[in-house]
């Protein structure tokens, strides 16, 4: 993990129905699961002993709705990006609270999306891009201009661009880099057409799988539903799902 600010660190679900939620990403993705040493609360998703993402249970009473995937950001102060966070009109709904080893934000963009802060140690072998951690992280959003400015603001991105996060125009998307490589796109529509409030503003993993089509049978099996059928992209061939709970991610061709 590059010892910088602002870079994706972790992919989390959050659910109301944590063995529900193994139940159906465990035979769709191949994934096995394991404890976390951050609370009893927490399971590791991991591909041959190397970990995925976190399935995490919602306090007692959250509705299958709030199911949904988060994308957190390694900052080196959770308070002092919290507080960038609020002075921009955005919301911190908890934290900066003490989780395992670190400390721990979840808060909501301008526009609604749900994205994490961590302050601590990630998984040494996870970096987006690589293994079986996710290939891409997708933000849907109504104005993708003003969300990279407001992310790289918060995360001060551009403060060294020889060797950091940066992010450039394409695709019709804004494409976030590491140290040169992409991890990240913030699409809003096409980049000249004004803000869209329809969009539904959400960040999206996308998880690498050996067969796309055999991955969507098995999800419409499990319960859950194709939202966008395959199609070729940038990346490859990718479709978007549902879980049964509603949580959406991607899947993407190997």
């Amino acid at each position: 993990m590059a010892a910088v600010g602002g870079v994706p660190c972790w992919v989390s679900l959050m659910t109301p129905d944590q063995r529900a939620a193994e139940e159906f990403y465990g035979p769709v993705l191949s994934w096995t699961f394991v404890t976390s040493d951050a609370g009893p609360d927490r399971r590791i998703a991991t591909v041959a002993g190397q970990p995925v993402a976190g399935i995490n249970q919602l306090a007692a009473g959250a509705g299958p709705e709030a199911e949904r995937w988060t994308v957190y950001f390694q900052v080196e102060d959770a308070d002092v990006v919290a507080e960038r966070i609020a002075e921009r009109g955005a919301t911190v709904a908890v934290g900066p609270l003490r989780a395992g080893g670190g400390r721990a934000v979840i808060a909501a963009d301008r526009w609604g999306a749900p994205f994490g802060l961590w302050q601590g140690d990630g998984p040494a072998s996870w970096w987006v891009g690589s293994g079986p951690a996710p290939a891409w992280l997708q933000l849907h959003t109504s104005d993708a201009f003003a969300a990279a400015v407001f992310y790289g603001e918060i995360f001060d991105w551009m403060a060294d661009p020889s060797h950091g996060v940066t992010y450039e125009e394409q695709y019709d998307e804004i494409v976030v880099r590491v140290d040169g490589a992409p991890v990240a796109g913030l699409r809003g529509g096409a980049l000249e057409a004004p803000p869209d409030p329809g969009i539904r503003a959400r960040w999206e993993p996308y998880f690498r799988v050996p067969d796309l089509d055999a991955a969507l049978r098995a999800a419409e099996r499990e319960g859950g539903a194709v939202a966008t059928p395959p199609r070729a992209g940038p990346l490859g061939r990718t479709a978007t799902l549902r879980d049964p709970k509603g949580a959406s991610f991607c899947l993407l061709s190997a």
